[in-house]
């Protein structure tokens, strides 16, 4: 199981694959399991990752060594539904000039006009 996570680049190091699923992160068919669980074509794996994400891939083929991200792509389809929008926060108003707290040159003919 840990092997397939990190040739797949669920996970970055096979320890992080092993501890996610010792720590109860990573089920196959909806049951918890060891980092030495053997997998099949078909299963469905639900990770939970560190970020609090959770992924859900169905594999699709066996590999035990990691390659490129075009071949981990390939040992599963992704089934993890898609993330909702992330609210856009408004921009800063926009001050026209002279309005609200002088900018800096402003503060400065200020003080020449003052006689500071």
């Amino acid at each position: 199981m840990d092997k397939w996570l990190w040739a797949a680049r669920v996970f970055k190091t096979r320890s992080l694959a092993a501890s996610a699923c010792d720590g109860g992160k990573v089920d196959v068919n909806d049951q918890a399991v060891k980092p030495a669980k053997n997998l099949r074509a078909g299963d469905v794996v639900k990770v939970t990752l560190p970020q609090g994400r959770r992924r859900i891939v169905k594999v699709a083929a066996l590999d035990d060594r990691r390659g490129s991200a075009t071949t981990a792509k390939a040992l599963y389809e992704d089934l993890t539904p898609p993330e909702p929008p992330r609210l856009r926060r408004a921009p800063p108003p926009w001050r026209p000039p002279g309005a609200g707290r002088p900018t800096k040159r402003e503060r400065r003919d200020l003080s020449r006009l003052r006689g500071r």
